[in-house]
């Protein structure tokens, strides 16, 4: 039996004998009794096993180290003691796993760098255990939003010959030797036939299978090869990438607030345990900051107005804020402080913005969005995607690209197009300021970074 079973109706199992497996979490052997802090990983709340002398095999139980994998028979009893209302009483446990004496994570808190180290057993701490259900929930959430809402659920290849966001930060994917390549490079010999990369994000393909299909999303992995090395920025992480036909930008931000919010309510509502943890141990607050989101109505802005009200703002900025320039992190912060609350700036400069955005009829903005959160700044991005031809294509060239590897992607626009838009969002940044945690490394399993490739 697993603890999630057992405690979903408990009192069916009250002064009934039980068998678990698991994990010893914490031991406390005393001279004739002891207490194990139990885990089988299904529960955030752990629970308690107690033991006297009059067990079988007393004296090797007390040696069981942290770590250990065990199997318990025992009775539930409602607990003498405090922290918890329940406990096991044992009759009989069982060694299955050994742990040694060196094994790391021991029952005292560990710095998130420490763990980081160990991410292999991390998924045990209490903070990671919480976390990772967290994260598990959160996806379960963003899938049951759009399948409730009619969206197909489409997978994008990982493996692209096209940058999507005209950036040119991408991993290469080859079979050449290339430890032993000079000079220029023949990919008609490589596997594809021609220079192939792993994609930054799934938005162009998707954009085809909305023309198909009217309202769609992407979730899986994206690869950015960007030498960032900030709390926010991972080389590989998951982006959720929804393109809607016949949607212009108001309706997309609609969207994106309905999104935020019925995610945020579906881990309150599931995540019980791990929210109240987080709350305690992580972010005091949290789970007031994520209800005054649910409950808000979100500002729109243009970026126009939000650069005006910065430059207005006595403060001495550490990057001055211009027209016509992108935002700093200390604007964003600014922004939600003053409006109280998420805010979507949108219209912004053409100049600073991917070329797939609609330009806008004075030719300097395009109808573009980014959504701004309390205490975390940037969430969400997205645009009204351009759906005129010769405009598309123009503004590929003035970006110095190669039209012809995108003509399958600008052919869309002639081949019965729409109103059409879409926007993403980077699951991991969602993950921080759900969880409350403050780096991208600690809502990863296994985060990869610029000079970090471990596990």
């Amino acid at each position: 039996m697993y603890l999630d079973e057992l405690t979903k109706d408990i009192s069916k199992y009250l002064d009934k004998e039980v068998t678990l497996h698991g994990w010893i979490r914490n031991h406390r052997p005393q001279k004739t009794f002891g207490f194990i802090d139990f885990s089988d990983g299904t529960k955030n709340k752990h629970m308690q096993i107690v033991y006297d002398d009059k067990i079988t095999d007393f004296d090797s139980i007390v040696k069981f180290n942290i770590g250990s994998t065990i199997e318990v028979v025992g009775t539930l009893v409602k607990s003498e003691g405090k922290g918890q209302d329940y406990e096991v009483k044992a009759s009989k446990i069982t060694l299955l796993g050994d742990a040694t004496n060196e094994y790391p994570l021991q029952p005292k808190r560990h710095s998130y760098e420490y763990l980081r180290t160990i991410a292999t057993l991390r998924p045990r701490s209490n903070v990671f255990q919480a976390v990772f259900r967290v994260r598990s929930v959160a996806a379960f959430a963003i899938h049951s939003y759009f399948q409730e809402r009619g969206y197909v659920y489409v997978n994008t290849p990982l493996i692209t010959a096209n940058d999507g966001e005209g950036a040119g930060e991408m991993f290469q994917v080859t079979t050449l030797p290339i430890e032993k390549l000079n000079g220029k490079v023949d990919y008609s010999k490589d596997f594809f036939s021609k220079k192939a990369s792993l994609t930054v994000t799934g938005q162009l393909e998707g954009e085809t299978f909305a023309h198909a299909f009217s309202k769609i999303y992407t979730f899986g992995p994206t690869f950015r090869a960007e030498n960032s090395h900030t709390p926010y920025h991972a080389s590989e992480f998951w982006m959720i990438e929804p393109e809607i036909a016949f949607c212009d930008l108001d309706k997309l931000m609609d969207i994106e607030e309905d999104m935020l919010k019925y995610v945020i309510s579906y881990v309150l509502d599931h995540c019980k345990d791990e929210m109240e943890f987080l709350d305690k141990f992580v972010e005091k607050g949290l789970i007031e900051k994520l209800t005054k989101v649910v409950n808000s109505k979100f500002t729109r802005v243009t970026h126009e107005e939000v650069i005006n009200i910065l430059q207005k703002a006595d403060i001495k900025w550490e990057y001055e804020p211009k027209q016509g320039e992108d935002i700093a992190k200390e604007h964003e912060k600014y922004i939600t402080e003053y409006f109280n609350g998420p805010v979507f700036i949108h219209t912004w400069p053409k100049d600073i913005k991917a070329f797939y955005m609609k330009q806008n009829a004075d030719g300097k903005t395009v109808a573009a969005v980014d959504l701004e959160v309390p205490g975390s700044g940037e969430l969400m991005g997205g645009s009204q995607r351009e759906e005129d031809y010769g405009k598309l294509t123009r503004r590929i060239e003035e970006l110095g690209m190669d039209v012809s590897s995108y003509d399958w992607y600008t052919d869309l626009r002639k081949y019965g197009t729409c109103v059409h838009s879409g926007f993403g969002m980077g699951f991991e940044r969602l993950l921080l300021y759900i969880t409350g945690m403050e780096n991208i490394r600690d809502v990863i399993p296994y985060p990869r970074t610029p000079g970090n490739l471990e596990f």
